[in-house]
């Protein structure tokens, strides 16, 4: 009886191995539920669909001898794209893998993307499973675990971003100031004839004489007198008040020589502490931030010309050097240089553009909104003054907006030829940089766009494709474009989203798409049909886009959506 009940014994160890060992020659399918999808249905980032997987695998489920690879796979159409792999092994295995204990499993997470296409809105995520027990493969079916994409955040649109018009330098009114200056000699206020006739002098009489005649300038004069900051302050009171009569008496005389009917004011300064500071400040004097920290400490006049004074030295190199330069009458011609009115501006283009400088016509191109004439002026720069950028980069502009974007990029290029730190050019090959989705590029050109017009926009742009919401939000400010409403729907401040696509001057199709959508998140039915039959209209194949499209799952069984998008 003995020997027999040891029999049995070892018969029942010897079944229990054999059906331990064959059921761990496979592996078991999972299922959905031990599976969780972030988010679900999944989103696009940007141009990209970033999905995160968390897992478990449960209790006794992992051999101790098995390896298991699952890889993320994205189904749609007939495609299928792979995501990042993540790599297990049993107790048993050695290797860089995660160890999963058999006897209590354990959880895991996966992190992967896939970049966006149109297709993946009727798309699948699937878990592909490589398992391996003592490196005999067990086969498991692909696990479905999420399904479609919701692809909001890519109606981000580069086309619609408003390329960097280089600014025109016209000025209507040119304000010139010509100055010539009579020195005096210490402690007197009557005018040499040697100063009087410099040629400095003679130059500025002429450029006043000029002015006056000129019916497209007008001119004023001014007579400002001094005295050195050295001497009593009653004595150089009387000197600087002398000074600006005997020049305003010369200057009036000169004037009416030559029939120069024009207003002159006249002012004079004690002692000219402000322009002693300059010059001090401006020279190369041994010790001029003793002299400077002397200015700063004594406010009094009187006691600043003693502490100097004491400091014999330097007080000498100042006589010698500064302060007879202050002894002086500065006469100023204030001329204004009155520009072309609009109409002869565009006359002038019409009929002669020679007449017209490089800033008057690129200031022409302002005055239209024919874009074809815009065009020929920008056509007329760059043959005209092929050596300013502004003509090459603006006429690129233009091809941007018409879509042609080869003929853009040559005129962007040939642009950076001739100036390639100009920021509008930067910003403008960034827009080109980020229509092939180089999104690195693009950012080192906006880093050197500081200054260019229309850069809040672009970086606005670039935070939505890099899924910076918040950001793109803070740049675009109260822009009123689709990427702009795009960027406050993404943050769900709708409100703002409605009011800013509502405010748009020329909307399009993907405008009344987004209000749609905005439309459907808020439970608005009537303004989802509303906005979708105008996109509709706009452009056709917007109800395939909506029929396919996650915001309108919802509406799938509703007869009045199906009839508008089908």
């Amino acid at each position: 009886m003995k020997r027999k009940s040891r029999y049995l014994s070892l018969m029942l160890v010897w079944a229990v191995a054999l059906i331990a060992t064959s059921c761990s020659s496979k592996l078991k399918p999972l299922s959905q539920q031990n599976f969780n999808v972030t988010p679900s249905p999944m989103e696009t980032v940007g141009n990209q669909v970033p999905v995160t997987i968390n897992g478990t695998f449960p209790e006794k489920w992992f051999p101790k001898n098995a390896t298991v690879t699952v890889t993320p796979i994205l189904k749609y159409g007939d495609k299928e794209l792979a995501g990042t792999p993540y790599s297990y092994q049993g107790e048993s295995i050695s290797g860089n893998r995660v160890t999963i204990p058999h006897g209590s499993g354990a959880n895991f997470t996966m992190t992967s993307s896939f970049p966006y296409s149109p297709d993946m809105l009727s798309s699948e995520l699937y878990l592909r499973f490589d398992g391996r027990i003592k490196n005999k493969q067990s086969t498991l079916p692909d696990l479905k675990v999420a399904d479609g994409v919701i692809a909001t955040s890519a109606l981000a649109d580069v086309r619609t971003t408003t390329p960097s018009v280089a600014p025109d330098g016209f000025q209507r009114i040119i304000k010139e100031a010509q100055e010539a200056n009579i020195m005096f000699v210490i402690q007197q206020a009557n005018l040499r004839q040697s100063e009087l006739n410099k040629s400095d002098l003679t130059d500025w009489k002429r450029r006043v004489e000029q002015a006056f005649n000129d019916p497209r300038q007008n001119v004023n004069v001014e007579v400002s007198a001094y005295a050195s900051p050295d001497g009593g302050l009653s004595l150089n009171e009387q000197l600087a008040a002398q000074r600006e009569k005997n020049t305003s008496s010369y200057l009036e005389n000169e004037l009416s020589k030559r029939n120069i009917d024009t207003d002159v004011y006249a002012r004079y300064t004690a002692e000219d502490w402000d322009g002693f500071r300059q010059m001090v400040s401006a020279s190369d004097l041994q010790d001029k931030e003793l002299i400077l920290r002397v200015l700063e400490m004594y406010p009094d006049s009187e006691t600043r010309e003693r502490e100097i004074k004491n400091i014999s030295y330097v007080f000498e190199d100042l006589a010698a050097t500064i302060l007879p330069q202050l002894r002086r009458s500065r006469i100023t011609a204030n001329i204004e240089i009155i520009g072309k009115s609009d109409e002869e501006i565009l006359t002038a283009w019409k009929n002669n553009p020679k007449e017209l400088s490089v800033e008057e016509l690129l200031y022409a191109s302002s005055l239209t909104a024919d874009e074809k004439e815009k065009e020929r002026i920008y056509q007329y720069v760059t043959a005209n003054f092929s050596k300013d950028y502004r003509g090459w980069n603006n006429i690129g502009t233009m091809f941007y907006k018409q879509g042609n974007y080869a003929k853009a990029r040559q005129a962007f290029d040939r642009a950076a030829q001739v100036n390639p730190s100009a920021p509008e050019v930067n910003m403008n090959k960034a827009l080109l940089a980020i229509m092939e989705n180089d999104l690195e590029t693009a950012n080192e050109l906006l880093g050197r766009s500081a200054g260019a017009n229309g850069l809040d926009e672009a970086m606005g742009l670039l935070n939505l494709l890099q899924g910076n919401y918040n950001q793109a939000v803070g740049a675009y400010g109260n822009s009123l474009s689709n990427n702009a409403g795009l960027a406050q729907l993404l943050v769900k401040d709708y409100n703002k989203a409605k009011q800013t696509l509502e405010a748009i001057e020329q909307p399009d199709a993907t405008t009344a798409y987004l209000l749609a959508i905005i439309a459907s998140r808020t439970n608005n039915f009537n303004d989802v049909v509303s906005n979708l039959r105008t996109a509709v209209s706009r452009d056709k194949s917007i109800g395939t886009q909506a029929l396919n499209d996650l915001e309108f799952a919802k509406y799938r069984s509703n007869q009045e959506f199906m009839s508008l998008v089908k």
